[in-house]
């Protein structure tokens, strides 16, 4: 089976694009090749002019850590006002391949989506103040260019620091983490601690929004590079630097995996209609979950409800959450790492005198544990040969056993 190359990015000081660029190439994309990639993209100022930037990139130290900063440099200190369509004829026009332009225009619109969200105004009326400027493009299209560059083809992400306090923008001072953060924010896993200023920047996070797989845990890989990208601020409590863990993970099939890290996603509903349930746990199977089931409690006020517990893969948290927001009356969700440990299966097939009936053995070290018949196999033969399906369970365990 062919190894996945996944990512890791562990947000303890927060995200921002400058931290998330520096990282990758700090875990090897050359900065001279990112350079090239992005000396296309064309960013006109009132004049028309096009205005000249340079990136660069240098080894700096946070709170004795090594860890390597990225910057951009414009001719003009001016942040332009710009406009959805400005930001669509820039990416278009630029040279980069047309899925590095087509990830990178779904996380621009997700932050068009986000001002629009804050302001009350339609897209086709926002702009952008800070994120308009060529370091924004800068940092999102260094982010995919280097992610390609590397071959990650998945990428996981710790629960994100946001900061506190306050930051100031062109609004004034907005309290952290800012409107439109908070939005590209929504079903990532956030907390608040150890500085009282901004952590995650807008465009960090509409970059996790855009790319992330899954939030969580640590996943199952072999750590092959670690890249650390350096913050622009020093803090007190904490280096400011995000480290991003590259390497592989060869995925077990779910009939053979022996141990593994998974996670279950859990809520709490008080509010919903039993009937809809059944319908729930469907599509929860088939978006990929491992196993669903609920659980009878007794809440606050000692109100009757329902545990809904979903145990899946970590890549699976985001879709399997999308489900669960949309199908339930929820407005919360939490999900944490678990360990299991799985026998390893073998499926056969046994002739009896109903048919055909497939068998699960269940092995662990290579000695058998367990022998069972596959149910709707045996309901299938019950019914067409109108016996009880326990007879038809019968007949094929001792069919196997024979065997």
């Amino acid at each position: 089976m062919k190894d996945t190359v996944i990512a890791y990015i562990e947000c303890i000081s927060g995200v921002s694009g400058d931290m998330l660029v520096g990282a990758l190439l700090d875990a090897g994309v050359p900065l001279e090749f990112l350079r090239e990639r992005l000396s296309t993209l064309l960013l006109r100022g009132p004049s028309g002019k096009v205005e000249a930037f340079e990136i660069t990139a240098g080894t700096v130290r946070k709170n004795a850590f090594r860890a390597l900063k990225f910057d951009v440099e414009t001719a003009s200190a001016a942040h332009g006002h710009r406009t959805w369509p400005d930001i669509k004829e820039i990416i278009n026009t630029a040279g980069f391949d047309e899925d590095i332009k087509e990830k990178g225009l779904n996380i621009f619109h997700s932050i068009f989506e986000a001002e629009s969200l804050v302001h009350g105004l339609p897209l086709s009326h926002t702009h952008l103040h800070e994120l308009g400027a060529i370091d924004c493009l800068a940092d999102v299209f260094g982010f995919l260019i280097g992610v390609k560059y590397l071959g990650i083809e998945k990428i996981f992400v710790s629960p994100i620091n946001v900061g506190g306090g306050t930051v100031n923008a062109a609004h004034g001072a907005l309290p952290v983490p800012a409107p439109a953060t908070a939005y590209l924010l929504k079903g990532l896993h956030v907390y608040s601690g150890g500085e009282e200023f901004e952590l995650t920047t807008p465009t960090g996070a509409a970059i996790i929004k855009g790319t992330a797989a899954g939030v969580g845990a640590f996943p199952n890989m072999v750590i092959n590079t670690i890249g650390t990208g350096a913050g622009n601020r020093d803090l007190t409590t904490r280096p400011n630097i995000l480290r991003i863990f590259i390497g592989t993970s060869t995925a077990p099939s779910r009939a053979n995996a022996d141990t593994g890290e998974i996670v279950a996603i859990e809520t709490n509903i008080d509010d919903m209609s039993p009937q809809l349930y059944g319908s729930v746990m469907d599509k929860l199977f088939q978006c990929g979950a491992l196993d669903v089931y609920i659980t009878p409690v007794i809440m606050k006020k000692c109100r009757p409800a329902a545990l809904l517990t979903v145990i899946a893969e970590v890549d699976r948290i985001e879709p399997l959450s999308q489900v669960i927001f949309a199908e339930t009356t929820t407005i919360g969700l939490r999900h944490y790492g678990v360990s299991r440990e799985t026998l390893h299966r073998e499926i056969s097939t046994v002739k009896t005198k109903y048919g055909e009936i497939r068998i699960k053995t269940a092995l662990r070290h290579g000695k058998v544990l367990n022998v069972s018949a596959e149910y709707e196999d045996c309901k299938k033969a019950a019914d067409k040969f109108s016996v009880p399906v326990k007879k038809a369970i019968d007949e094929a365990l001792r069919q196997a056993n024979d065997s």
